[in-house]
């Protein structure tokens, strides 16, 4: 897997409402209505890391909760990522504030 370059990586973003790049890692920050429907986003977002077998960093703060990919590997953004971050978009539909 290799890093994909900036053009790429912009044009994916608007495809990703509220992604966004800092430095070699995608972000977003998701609001929930309580701290369970955060929890639940949580596991749901960890049973797709799994099939996908690429895994987030998950930064959760009561409501909030972060997720921030990066391939480690690869030293930076690849199509693996942007590929989770389309996944997670999915897993939100009506647990948000």
């Amino acid at each position: 897997m290799t890093q994909l370059p900036d053009l790429d990586i912009q044009r994916a973003l608007g495809k990703l409402p509220g992604w966004a790049r800092r430095g070699n890692t995608l972000v977003k920050s998701y609001n929930f209505k309580t701290f369970r429907a955060g929890i639940d986003f949580v596991n749901r977002a960890a049973a797709v890391a799994d099939r996908m077998d690429h895994h987030p960093d998950i930064d959760i703060r009561y409501t909030k909760i972060t997720c921030m990919l990066s391939t480690h590997d690869a030293g930076g953004i690849t199509q693996k990522d942007l590929a989770l971050a389309a996944e997670l978009e999915t897993l939100t539909a009506d647990a948000l504030a």
